[in-house]
């Protein structure tokens, strides 16, 4: 295996990991760490892209986004608190890094912009579709 692919591999592993830790722990968001293994995995070969596509952490967690569908309410909230506290931490431990407060404030903006307005709410009746 060439080693863009291993690495690729290895990024993919690394962030389904991740993402199944942050599907059952509450503070840690699933969506970001599952979009690099999708990521990681499509770029490694096409038969993981596929297994991994077809699990139920990915059908359940990122399927609707990928499709361009949108997110659910609480998986919104969830990864918008869950980004927030992280932020908040690295903001307070910049006390003395201004320059480094200010981008933090406009990622934190633009983070929050981007899950209010960029990505659609699914409604309810819409939360576990490929069931």
């Amino acid at each position: 295996m060439p080693l863009r692919k291993l690495m690729y591999l290895l990024l993919g592993s690394l962030g389904l990991a991740l993402g199944a830790l942050g599907a059952v722990l509450p503070v840690l968001p699933s969506v970001p760490f599952l979009l690099l293994a999708a990521y990681g995995f499509g770029r490694s070969s096409q038969r993981l892209d596929r297994w991994f596509r077809g699990t139920r952490l990915y059908r359940e967690n990122l399927a609707d986004l990928a499709a361009g569908r949108g997110m659910t309410r609480r998986a919104k909230i969830r990864i918008m608190v869950t980004v927030t506290l992280f932020m908040a931490a690295a903001f307070l431990a910049m006390d003395a890094v201004a320059v480094g407060r200010i981008v933090l404030a406009f990622v934190w903006v633009g983070h929050v912009f981007y899950f209010l307005f960029g990505v659609r709410t699914l409604p309810d009746d819409e939360e576990k579709t490929d069931e």
